[in-house]
């Protein structure tokens, strides 16, 4: 797939989740824009070698980024982008040829596929954590700034 496939795909991916879960539909277009920045991050590094794992982190923590400065800008909660976001990141392909592999009696297959899924879904959930903590600690900073000029 090209690159312009790649954007479009994963727009339509995020965008499309917000429909099918009744988010709100002024979100729409920025959540589907979370999901392609994040999906396009994620295939850049990943073309140019960079291991999936990693990928993934610095692809969830970047849609992590984009989803909090989306909700304080149109004051809407960071889990309405943050989780459209991430689905163009989800190993679903990767999992269910897991299940496939079990089924097929195929257990070398089927772990280290799992395996890989286990280790990309645990990614997404660092990058995501990893950001907030970054944004709690600004936040912190800031306000011990704006205690300490107040006295």
């Amino acid at each position: 797939m090209t690159i312009v496939e790649q954007i479009i795909t994963s727009f339509i991916a995020s965008a499309a989740f917000v429909i099918i879960f009744n988010g709100p539909k002024r979100s729409l277009f920025h959540c589907g824009l979370v999901g392609m920045i994040g999906w396009i991050f994620y295939f850049l590094l990943e073309t140019n070698g960079v291991d999936m794992v990693l990928a993934t982190v610095i692809a969830s923590f970047t849609i992590a980024v984009a989803s909090q400065y989306f909700a304080k800008k149109y004051k809407t909660p960071v889990i309405i982008y943050s989780v459209a976001g991430i689905i163009p990141l989800v190993p679903g392909g990767i999992a269910y040829n897991a299940m496939r592999s079990f089924v097929e009696n195929d257990y070398n297959l089927a772990i280290n596929l799992a395996a890989k899924a286990f280790m990309i879904s645990g990614s997404i959930a660092i990058g995501l954590v990893f950001s907030e903590v970054i944004n709690q600690i600004i936040r912190k900073s800031k306000l011990k700034t704006i205690v300490n000029k107040t006295h």
